[in-house]
């Protein structure tokens, strides 16, 4: 791996070498850190607990994990020879969010650090950057991935953090369907990647009041184009072909056209009609 690059002849540290290693860190990227939140309810009104983590990124990493399973409810199924311990969310799935979230991160950018918020019914965790170029939010759950910082990818591998790289993703996925939740939802939003971890058990119960009205608008025996989609919902076609893709995924939403290129496309709804 390397902690430093060349330079018109010089060695100069990397970002990656600076960001986990660097005595001056938060000088030289002021939003290196995760802040965690913790709101009642389901939006940002309220917040009943919140924490600033600008450690090394490690342990600001088990940190954030550590605040989550102090607001998560823990239990335990009991069967005839083993107790099978139960949380609302899955720590092996909060890990691989937080973990992508600190090797993703564009930390060039400036203005906001990594931020997790946890509401009564979600975890939403979000770092700077968009996806890198090439990569759309619908490789994701197919393995497919580039990595923006190599040199914390390669670190974190080593140390455990995080395994071949590509199926932290898939793994996610897999934990939360295992754990009986609706899968993770990838968005782009402003300058900015999320994902969005449910606690609600359950389809369309468990969606936000964005997708759910992009469930009834599909719902129309003509379907629905993406750019009317928008305009309905307020947000930007990007930003709509997004929550329009999760919804593929999780079965509520069928598409119509030859490719996500394809200007006739149409979504329908899943449900008779």
């Amino acid at each position: 791996m390397r902690l430093v690059a060349s330079y018109q002849g010089r060695k100069v540290p990397t970002v990656g070498g600076i960001v986990l290693f660097g005595t001056e860190r938060l000088r030289h990227f002021p939003d290196a850190w995760i802040q965690v939140g913790r709101f009642q309810g389901m939006d940002r009104a309220k917040i009943l607990d919140r924490a600033e983590l600008r450690t090394a990124p490690t342990s600001a990493i088990e940190g954030a994990i550590a605040f989550v399973e102090k607001h998560s409810t823990h239990g335990a199924d009991i069967g005839r020879l083993h107790r099978t311990e139960r949380w609302t969310l899955p720590p092996a799935a909060v890990r691989e969010a937080v973990v992508n979230a600190v090797v993703h991160a564009d930390y060039s950018q400036a203005g906001a650090p990594i931020r997790l918020a946890l509401f009564d019914d979600r975890l939403e965790v979000e770092n700077p950057g968009l996806l890198p170029f090439g990569l759309t939010v619908a490789d994701l759950p197919l393995g497919v991935s580039k990595l923006r910082n190599r040199v914390i990818g390669r670190v974190f591998h080593e140390l455990g953090l995080a395994e071949q790289w590509g199926s932290g993703i898939q793994r996610m996925i897999a934990v939360c369907r295992d754990a009986g939740l609706a899968p993770p939802v990838f968005e782009e939003i402003g300058l900015r990647f999320r994902v969005t971890l449910r606690i609600a058990r359950g389809g369309a119960s468990a969606l936000g009041p964005i997708d759910r009205a992009i469930v009834t608008l599909v719902s129309a025996p003509e379907g629905l184009a993406t750019r009317d989609a928008a305009k309905n919902i307020g947000l930007t076609p990007r930003a709509t072909r997004t929550r329009l893709a999760a919804l593929v995924a999780r079965g509520l939403v069928r598409e119509i056209g030859t490719g996500p290129q394809d200007p006739m496309r149409r979504y329908f709804s899943t449900e008779p009609q």
